[in-house]
């Protein structure tokens, strides 16, 4: 269980490790609540294939990997908010290299509170974004260990906050 309610604030400015190749990302999973109360994630596309994914990243020199996480939400999806100062989880995927070439991964995964979402953002003119209630989110994303992960949330066997 994670509480949500108490998190870092990113600053601007910070470089990211070059440490690709341990094939470790941090992941952003921004959620809100409609004004029915439901329960609503925010995906986007990759920038390469298009397949809807959690904003995710490098970790960042200098800053938590919380932090990192919602910057890259900052950047890939423009949302900001709260975001929880431990992991939720976390998901392997198949990290693509180039042609014929590819790597298991894993993303650790950091709830993050939605207060504010920008109309403009750093990459909006590369993925698209947009919400979907759980059940949907867990069926439209690509990775299928993260698809496992949001069933979980939407069975309640997991707490956001």
């Amino acid at each position: 269980m994670s509480t949500i309610d108490k998190g870092t604030k990113a600053s601007p400015g910070h470089h990211r490790q070059d440490n690709r190749q341990d094939h470790r990302q941090v992941a952003a999973l921004p959620w809100r609540l409609d004004d029915g109360g439901e329960l609503q994630i925010l995906l986007v596309t990759s920038r390469t294939n298009k397949k809807w994914m959690l904003p995710k990243g490098w970790p960042m020199a200098g800053v938590t990997d919380a932090t990192a996480a919602l910057i890259e939400a900052r950047e890939e999806a423009g949302v900001e908010g709260v975001i929880s100062p431990s992991p939720i989880g976390t998901y392997r995927y198949v990290r693509v290299l180039g042609e014929n070439r590819s790597r298991p991964a894993r993303a650790t995964i950091y709830a993050l509170r939605v207060v504010e979402e920008h109309a403009t953002w750093d990459e909006m003119n590369q993925r698209e974004r947009a919400w979907f209630r759980l059940d949907v989110a867990a069926s439209m994303v690509f990775e299928p260990d993260l698809s496992r992960f949001l069933n979980d949330i939407a069975a309640c066997r997991m707490m956001l906050g």
